[in-house]
């Protein structure tokens, strides 16, 4: 049989060692190379070395971090696939991650039959989201298809105007300066649109876009 392939890029040699020895334990799975950083991951590239089906990329490294290293995926390797393992949740970074085409995002903690089912639905499907991300997506893939065909009966323009800026790294108080409005209608603007898509967070809000094509992410 055939084993999946991935590559592990963490500084943290003690977890990334110990990551190898829990994925080759797996059955049908081989870790190629662990690396230390973006740039280490770059050289991988330039000397052709196997590509691997599935990249499991920290955030926070040394040298290129996590989200200087999918910015140069982006542009190098833009369909290869990377599932982010890391210990930062917060919602600027998993949106920045996202936006850069992270095709999931997990906690360290992760429990192990959870992480071989994420690697697994990344390699096969294309996306995974940890309950962590999925409860901001409340709504069903049912749904979400009669949702987004209406989409544009639903949404204003300003409606329209706000969910963009919304997917971009700006701030809420950036977003208003953006569109010239006060915060509180930037407010009124994110609930009003939260509860069209049936989202309940920002991150829902950009996962949202991207599963939908709605729009580039840049």
């Amino acid at each position: 049989m055939k084993k999946k392939t991935v590559v592990i890029v963490d500084d943290h040699l003690l977890f990334a060692q110990s990551l190898e020895s829990l994925i080759t334990n797996l059955e049908g799975y081989e870790v190629l190379a662990i690396l230390k950083n973006g740039k280490e991951l770059t050289q991988y590239y330039l000397h052709k070395r196997k590509k691997p089906e599935l990249i499991l990329l920290d955030v926070k490294m040394p040298v290129m971090d996590g989200i200087q290293t999918m910015q140069w995926l982006k542009e190098n390797q833009p369909e290869q696939k990377v599932l982010a393992l890391t210990m930062e949740d917060d919602e600027e970074t998993i949106i920045k991650m996202l936006r850069a085409g992270a095709r999931g995002y997990l906690l360290k903690d992760i429990h192990p039959e959870n992480f071989e089912f994420a690697m697994k639905m990344v390699i096969e499907q294309g996306f995974y989201y940890s309950s962590k991300i999925e409860t901001a997506l409340k709504y069903t893939e049912k749904a979400d298809a009669k949702i987004t065909e209406n989409l544009a009966e639903k949404l204003t323009d300003r409606e329209w105007t706000f969910l963009k800026y919304a997917c971009s790294e700006l701030t809420y108080k950036n977003i208003a300066g953006e569109m010239n409005l006060s915060p509180k209608t930037i407010e009124n603007y994110r609930e009003a649109v939260f509860k069209k898509l049936q989202v309940k967070t920002r991150v829902g809000l950009v996962i949202y876009c991207m599963k939908n094509n709605l729009f580039k992410l840049d």
